[in-house]
């Protein structure tokens, strides 16, 4: 008999294609291994249903989840947060590329309309979640959240169907505005919380760091956008421009998080001055290459890993109110607005429809910066957790709201997709 206890442990191992094995595989084994049947996913699902790739991609991080198999845990991802921050930061700076700053200057009703609907849904889910009996400020933490449409499912959208017209135009506007907005609204929800919790006297030096982030991060972006400006001149329209949009976009986050400024708004404000200074002489590759797409495939499966209900049984009439306030909030702002703004009726139901998804990646980019949700001492638990679950759902359900409301609504996408 061998007492050899390393011995024993390799013959009880568990081959790697059980269930058992794979639970105990290397966790960076492990998310390869999703990431290659995400692909497979990806495309049975495209080909199969009609549905988007990215769908595909969450299912199966759901289906490895806790939430199902347990494959993977949550913290498994730590050590790919840098790639994940990469893969969010890629697409919010080619959101800010998209983004034409002077359409609102020309038509200000546009950018009412674009403020409002933001406001007004957060304005809405804090006023359902209070009369729900949640204490305000953790209300208004949810409703500051809710003010943002996530910038992956809209650029993802974007890139599976090529939708070219005046809903696309709108979504992408309004989603880089409103995700703006809701870096704003939390910043100011820190200092209102300073203010209100124990820590009365704190709130001046919480308040200046909320202008020392927000300034800051304009700034940084602007510069950013200036240095690709700049470089890029002896290169333009050669396979070294992504590179350096890659290398810019790295140190741009790396910067970002090590003075605490706001990644998020420093990469969009990047894309937006760099179009601007450039015009068509900035050629962006979609998600910036391959390279880039791999990591947007990563970062789907990692949503479905990090999705979660649970306690949705108890929590449902907040998760449910966050929801239909946040959806009735936009949609009221939109629709009140379409005339003025130059949409009809239908078309500003379709911009209603694809600004539903929460963002969750985007605010978690700078979750280091913002302390959300980690250091929010005066949020209740159980809405942080209702608000997660909100986030779940409307996140993975997001691409088929696009999908429905830029293809079979606005009717902007081409017949050939």
């Amino acid at each position: 008999m061998n007492d050899n206890p390393l011995a024993n442990a390799d013959v009880l191992r568990a081959p790697l294609w059980t269930l058992e094995g794979l639970r105990s595989a290397d966790p960076v084994l492990g998310i390869a291994l999703l990431i290659i049947v995400a692909v497979v996913a990806g495309e049975a699902v495209r080909r199969w249903t009609r549905l988007p790739r990215a769908c595909g991609h969450m299912l199966v991080g759901v289906i490895a989840s806790p939430l199902a198999l347990r494959l993977l845990e949550r913290t498994d991802l730590d050590p790919w947060k840098p790639l994940l921050d990469l893969a969010v930061g890629v697409l919010v700076f080619e959101l800010g590329t998209r983004i034409r700053p002077r359409w609102l200057i020309h038509n200000p009703a546009l950018a009412l309309q674009g403020v409002a609907e933001a406001l007004l849904a957060g304005a809405a889910v804090t006023g359902a979640l209070v009369l729900l009996g949640v204490a305000p400020i953790s209300a208004a933490l949810a409703g500051a959240v809710a003010m943002a449409t996530s910038p992956v499912i809209t650029m993802s959208a974007v890139y599976e169907w090529q939708p070219r017209g005046q809903v696309t135009e709108r979504l992408l506007m309004m989603t880089a505005l409103n995700s703006v907005l809701a870096v704003l609204a939390l910043k100011g929800w820190r200092v209102v919380a300073t203010a209100d919790g124990p820590l009365r006297a704190e709130w001046l030096p919480a308040l200046a760091n909320a202008i020392y982030v927000l300034c800051g991060s304009f700034l940084l972006g602007a510069l950013l956008g200036l240095l690709l400006t700049w470089l890029s001149k002896p290169m333009r329209r050669t396979t070294a421009s992504a590179v350096l949009q890659i290398g810019l976009l790295v140190l741009g986050a790396l910067l970002a998080t090590q003075w605490t400024l706001s990644p998020l708004l420093a990469l969009l404000i990047a894309g937006i001055v760099a179009r601007e200074r450039m015009g068509h002489g900035l050629t962006v590759e979609p998600q910036l290459g391959t390279a880039g797409t791999a990591l947007t495939v990563l970062l789907f499966v990692s949503l479905g890993l990090v999705s979660t209900v649970e306690n949705i049984l108890s929590l449902w009439p907040w998760v449910l109110a966050i929801i239909v306030a946040r959806a009735l909030g936009k949609g009221l702002a939109i629709v009140a607005m379409s005339r003025h703004s130059g949409l009809s009726l239908k078309q500003a139901l379709a911009l209603t429809l694809a600004l539903q998804p929460m963002a969750q990646s985007a605010l978690l980019l700078g979750a280091s910066t913002y302390g959300w949700p980690g250091d929010a001492p005066l949020v209740e638990a159980g809405l942080l957790q209702a608000l997660l679950i909100a986030v779940t759902l409307m996140q993975l359900s997001g691409p088929i709201w696009a999908q429905i409301a830029l293809r079979q609504i606005a009717g902007e996408v081409p017949q050939r997709s």
